[in-house]
């Protein structure tokens, strides 16, 4: 097959990305150089005018599409009143409104209480304090592969690459790493997905518990309800139900992130909804005010209420305009995008499947709602992963404007707005399947 010219990135994007290598940090991972200039809905346009589909959707955030008009109205209009008055000394609506409607959603009985950062990293981290806080222990357990943000706390729970974690030892001590069951992945998975869940619990009690970690000194268990960053894990239906049972046992609470799959992303409000199971509090972020910088936990009234003042707060958690775009991202979730989340994704897996046996490369395709991954693989009896052929996937769909964003070793998440139609998956999912027919053409 041959290779079509590049003609991407154009001029004005080659000369900004010029500017930006002498003023950003390089710590920032650019994937491909697209500079964009506008969005709207599930299309972004360069600033040479270049139009792409966008599959990427900011990594998760623009949960209604780019420039909503029903969240871009809500956003001027609460700008024109005022932009800032800090939450945690006064008082304003909006942040009583954004939090009455979390806490109607949480995925837990009884009664929720809220309290607001600026994103998934600080939702992590007023998580954690709270847990240490309301049980008096200091220790964690947490799973590899996870990513819960890169601030020294969070770090300290992330354990996706350890490029994320190079150079910034020590950290926060007292958090232990245990398999998160992967039914792809082949390691420690001798007996079956079905039962992989309950073995990993099992490993948590028979084996951390008794040998490295006292149970009565941990205070909660933190866990992605679906991996993100470390390849759209899925897990077996059993797992959070023996974890919660674990928790109960020996008093320790169950954290749940929800900073990626949250907010209506897998076709339900939160990803522990596809399980029965409560967690105790949920971090959440990313989707929950559609581009505007803002992060929050729910937890147990109980649990919560135990903070007194100064505990923790948070000078712009909560913002007046961030709350605005959030309760219009929260309406607009609950009439009717959830429901489309849930359509469109069974109808892209259904399409990606069906990819899958046309094309040797693909080894997998897993998710829920729009939180989809396919994942790509040297051969699929071995399993091996195949990044640079991912990679390369990515690559070409840029060429062809389709923007992706990859995970984990060799996995390509396909995370388009919330609002999404079947035309426009139709639209990138053919450009999606050129991109691995070149992609296998040159490497398999």
């Amino acid at each position: 097959m041959a290779t079509p010219p590049r003609l991407l990135p154009g001029p004005k994007a080659k000369a900004l990305i010029e500017r930006d290598s002498a003023v950003i940090s390089p710590s920032y991972t650019r994937g491909y150089p697209l500079v964009m200039a506008r969005g709207d809905g599930a299309q972004v346009w360069d600033i040479d005018g270049n139009r792409f589909v966008d599959f990427t959707t900011g990594i998760a955030v623009t949960a209604t599409g780019h420039a909503h008009p029903q969240v871009v109205q809500a956003i001027q209009e609460q700008a024109a009143r005022f932009i800032h008055m800090s939450g945690t000394d006064f008082y304003y609506e909006t942040q009583v409104e954004m939090a009455e409607r979390l806490a109607s959603v949480a995925p837990f009985s009884g009664d929720a209480m809220v309290f607001f950062g600026n994103s998934g990293a600080e939702a992590i981290e007023a998580g954690v304090k709270l847990a240490r806080y309301h049980t008096g222990r200091s220790r964690f357990i947490a799973f590899l592969h996870a990513f819960h943000g890169r601030t020294l706390g969070a770090l300290s729970f992330t354990a996706s690459k350890y490029v994320q974690r190079q150079g910034f030892f020590p950290l926060v001590p007292g958090v232990t790493h245990v398999p998160y069951p992967d039914g792809y992945r082949p390691v420690l998975n001798d007996a079956g997905f079905a039962d992989y869940g309950a073995r990993v619990v099992d490993y948590i009690e028979h084996e951390i518990f008794k040998t490295i970690v006292p149970p009565g000194e941990v205070a909660a268990v933190l866990v992605e309800s679906i991996q993100g960053e470390g390849g759209y894990i899925v897990p077996p239906d059993g797992f959070f139900p023996a974890l919660r049972e674990l928790c109960d046992r020996h008093g320790i609470l169950l954290i749940v992130d929800e900073v990626q799959a949250g907010m209506g992303r897998t076709g339900k409000w939160w990803g522990i909804d596809h399980w029965d199971a409560e967690p105790d509090i949920v971090c959440s972020a990313k989707g929950i005010a559609s581009g505007m910088p803002l992060g929050a936990i729910i937890a147990r009234r109980e649990i919560m209420q135990d903070w007194q003042p100064g505990a923790h707060a948070s000078t712009f958690g909560g913002n007046p305009v961030s709350c605005a775009a959030g309760i219009a991202t929260f309406d607009l979730l609950k009439n009717g995008l959830i429901d489309n989340a849930a359509q469109m994704g069974d109808y892209m897996l259904g399409k990606l499947r069906e990819m899958q046996e046309r094309h040797p490369a693909i080894g997998d395709v897993r998710g829920k709602g729009l939180m989809i991954g396919v994942d790509f693989v040297q051969d699929r009896e071995s399993r091996v992963h195949h990044a640079a052929l991912r990679d390369a996937v990515v690559d070409h769909a840029f060429d062809e404007n389709l923007l992706l964003l990859g995970c984990g070793t060799s996995t390509m998440r396909m995370i388009p707005p919330l609002n999404v139609d079947q035309e426009t998956i139709d639209e990138a999912l053919l450009i999606f399947e050129r991109a691995i027919a070149r992609a296998e053409e040159d490497l398999l």
